[in-house]
């Protein structure tokens, strides 16, 4: 194979994803040298199969409910039924938006661009198209892809991952979601939303089980109002096809049935086949080891995203493609904390999160050194408004920084930046305390919370 560059690039990222098109424009931008292969479409699972169409769905579905639901607001509005093909058309619209725009930021930052399906071939050079693209340093951004279990075949019909459920033609009558993680608890509330009788079944104690057990408890409260049903501590056993759809049985007997399974176990790696252990990478269970600055044991190769075992959010990708980026340009980096992270759950309620939960912080300070206060938005006039119900909880060390804000209600999600800063600036109750919120707002609860927790609470009890 011959080079298709006239020169080595500085950087060659193989995978257009968020970690490699993030790494790429921040490189083009340094001044590297980059090229950016990608055998789909640039974005990745997240602007294509994951965040946006997700988000779009879920919105669709407030919608609905919404309209549903306008009486109690002193609005008259009928609710006639979902349009599956125009959903979708909304859905696909704001794809195709964010698409052209990401294909014209790389254009601009002259980032050359490669369409094609590529292979590592040495610690330094990816094949592609029957080209060989050398490069100093070679970025691998791969991504995931849905996961399923040993014996259960997605066939893409009645037993669908997330990516069949984003192009369904037909709301579900009925539909069991196996997995009550992000994923899961999404498509079940979007479904939900649209009119589909809703089972999640999660082998572990609780829905979200990774968010702190208090958010837990109040989405499956919320769940429960909604008549969105789950099982929850009993593991999966088998799937069969029924005669309209598919019988899903539990290590203890139990048994559901339904219209549609949707898979929602979680995202594996793509890492197969690609030639990264034959260049050397240390690998675990498909994932690619790297260390805080998503270095390999290849001093050529780095990875980040999916590919690698931290957390799998698009943000995630961003930051650490952007770290390996300006590591390559000669900057001074700073690794990311994945514990001050902001992590949002989309469903209605949304679940959202930075730092760690309560029973971690007494795991690393001890019990006795560890301060939680919860406080109710019924007391914040916004959140009245809009008719939700929910909590900010607050992880404090005892006269020290807060180490967890974990919040549950609609629009919860866009609280959590400056949850984000609170944590990330190891802020104190009392400097939170000190800053004026607007009137009425939702963000108003998060002063209000810190006011109680610096001990001069104001529309909350003491």
């Amino acid at each position: 194979m011959a080079n298709d560059a006239s020169t080595v690039f500085d950087l060659v990222i193989l995978g257009g994803g968020s970690g490699g098109y993030a790494a790429a424009l921040r490189g083009a931008q340094l001044g590297l040298d980059v090229a950016l292969i990608e055998k789909d479409k640039v974005g990745g699972t997240c602007l294509h199969k994951g965040c946006i169409p997700t988000k779009a769905l879920l919105h669709a579905g407030e919608i609905a409910d919404q309209a549903r639901e306008s009486e109690q607001f002193g609005v008259k509005a009928t609710f006639e039924g979902i349009d599956v093909a125009a959903v979708h058309k909304y859905k696909d619209d704001v794809i195709s938006g964010l698409y052209k725009g990401l294909q014209g930021l790389i254009a601009s930052r002259k980032v050359t661009y490669i369409e094609g399906e590529g292979r590592l071939s040495s610690p330094t050079s990816v094949d592609v198209n029957g080209q060989r693209v050398q490069g100093r340093h070679v970025l691998l951004a791969t991504g995931s892809v849905p996961k399923s279990l040993p014996g259960l075949e997605i066939d893409g019909d009645r037993i669908i991952s997330s990516d069949h459920a984003l192009k369904l033609d037909r709301v579900p009558k009925s539909a069991i979601v196996l997995g009550g993680g992000v994923i899961g608890v999404e498509f079940a509330s979007a479904w939900k939303s649209f009119g589909t009788d809703v089972t999640i079944v999660e082998g572990l104690k609780h829905l979200v089980p990774v968010e702190d057990e208090n958010s837990s408890k109040l989405l499956e409260r919320a769940f429960r109002k909604r008549g969105i049903k789950f099982n929850l501590g009993t593991f999966f056993e088998k799937a069969e096809y029924t005669q309209d759809g598919v019988k899903v049985t539990l290590a203890d007997g139990k048994e559901f049935e339904a219209e549609v399974l949707l898979v929602a176990i979680g995202r594996g790696p793509v890492s197969q086949g690609l030639g990264y252990e034959e260049a050397g990478v240390a690998m675990d269970r498909g994932y690619v080891l790297v260390d805080e600055y998503m270095r390999t044991n290849v001093p050529t190769i780095s990875a980040v995203g999916d590919l690698v075992p931290t957390l799998q959010l698009a943000h995630v990708g961003f930051a650490e493609g952007m770290l390996v980026a300006e590591r390559i340009a000669g900057l001074k980096t700073v690794p990311v904390d994945y514990d001050g992270v902001p992590r949002v759950t989309y469903c209605h309620p949304e679940v959202a999160s930075v730092g760690i939960t309560e029973a971690k912080a007494k795991e690393i300070y001890g019990a006795d050194k560890v301060v939680a206060l919860k406080y109710n938005l019924a007391g914040n006039g916004k959140s009245k408004i809009l008719k939700t119900t929910g909590e900010i909880k607050l992880v404090q060390v005892k006269d020290g920084a807060v180490v967890g804000v974990h919040m549950v209600g609609d629009r919860m999600g866009e609280q959590v930046g400056e949850a984000q800063l609170i944590y990330n600036w190891e802020a104190l109750p009392a400097e939170v305390a000190q800053l004026v919120h607007a009137h009425p707002t939702q963000n108003e609860a998060m002063g209000e919370a810190h006011l109680a927790l610096a001990g001069k609470p104001l529309h909350s009890h003491d």
